[in-house]
């Protein structure tokens, strides 16, 4: 027999945790494949969908920062605007797409930022601009701030506020009517969120239609599991300080991606990690509403990964 968390759920703890639509034995099966397979191809991937994988953290930030600041040099070299849509983590590449930018001289004026998402309180009040743990605070520090006198313009930038996040859709339109091309970037949660948009939204629609035509959600109710991830890759911990809740995107906009750049870098130390079997589900599920990052092969574009995150996904003594 074995122990392990399908076979001693029944009657604990966990038994109404984790999200209704999840099917133990299919994640298990994506995530038991040896680390060398994890780049096969699968049927439903885009033709232009490509994993790369990175040797170290450092190359990672590196190859990911020189993907966004190509994009930005290719969409201005080309005379098109260009709608970005923005992640707070991962952040490491932030620093070398600012360096890339930099090196080659490239104005951002073309650039429309939209921060995915943001803290907020049950009615979608968000963090004050300037505090150390709002998104916004973390996107001026890291790109916006650091490009200097090539940055993108104040006024085109728009984070993930009650007001704002609403004029989203439309401003996008908007945008991608003038030509503008959308790329989105983004990170895998430990529930296979993208943004914010957790699998148990899965729930409350009736359709896969129905799911994939939602553009945002105010004060989204988060899962146990993704405070807790934010706990230890942002708060050092302290999980005391985490929000349950945020306002976030949809599919109805992150699907529209004409190009997708993710990435996954959640490497621990001393062998350990968190983001192995998120990453291998987002490669091997194939696409699912209660798997939101099961879509994003389905879109042209690149998911970088630290080669560590392959695994083999199995216990260690350290």
């Amino acid at each position: 027999m074995r122990i392990d968390l399908r076979n001693t759920l029944s009657g604990s703890l966990l038994e109404d945790f984790f999200p209704a639509g999840w099917n133990w034995e299919r994640i298990e099966a994506c995530c038991s494949h040896p680390p060398e397979a994890i780049v096969e191809r699968q049927p439903w991937w885009h033709p232009q969908f490509e994993p790369i994988p990175c040797e170290t953290l450092h190359d990672f930030n590196v190859m990911l920062g020189h993907e966004i600041a190509l994009r930005i040099c290719e969409a201005r070299e080309a005379g098109r605007k260009l709608a970005l849509i923005l992640p707070v983590g991962p952040m490491g590449m932030y620093r070398w797409a600012v360096y890339f930018l930099q090196q080659w001289q490239v104005p951002c004026d073309h650039v429309y930022g939209f921060n995915m998402d943001e803290w907020s309180d049950a009615e979608g009040n968000t963090l004050p601009p300037d505090h150390p743990g709002s998104f916004r605070n973390a996107m001026e520090q890291a790109f916006y701030g650091p490009l200097g006198e090539l940055t993108v313009p104040p006024g085109q930038r728009h984070f993930a506020t009650r007001e704002t996040l609403p004029t989203y859709p439309e401003r996008i339109a908007a945008l991608k009517a003038q030509g503008a091309q959308l790329i989105v970037i983004y990170g895998i949660g430990r529930v296979f969120h993208i943004a914010f948009w957790e699998p148990h939204f899965a729930a409350e629609f009736a359709s896969e239609e129905e799911w994939k035509r939602q553009n945002y959600r105010l004060a989204a109710k988060l899962h146990p599991l993704t405070i807790e991830q934010n706990a230890i890759t942002s708060f050092k911990s302290r999980t005391t300080l985490v929000p349950t809740r945020a306002n976030t995107i949809g599919p109805g906009l992150f699907l529209q991606a004409d190009w997708a750049i993710g990435g996954a870098d959640g490497v621990l130390g001393r062998g350990m990690q968190w983001q192995g079997m998120s990453l291998w589900v987002t490669l091997r599920h194939g696409p699912d509403c209660w798997v939101p990052s099961s879509w994003m092969p389905t879109l042209p574009g690149r998911l970088y990964f630290v080669k560590e995150l392959a695994g083999p996904l199995v216990p260690e003594c350290n």
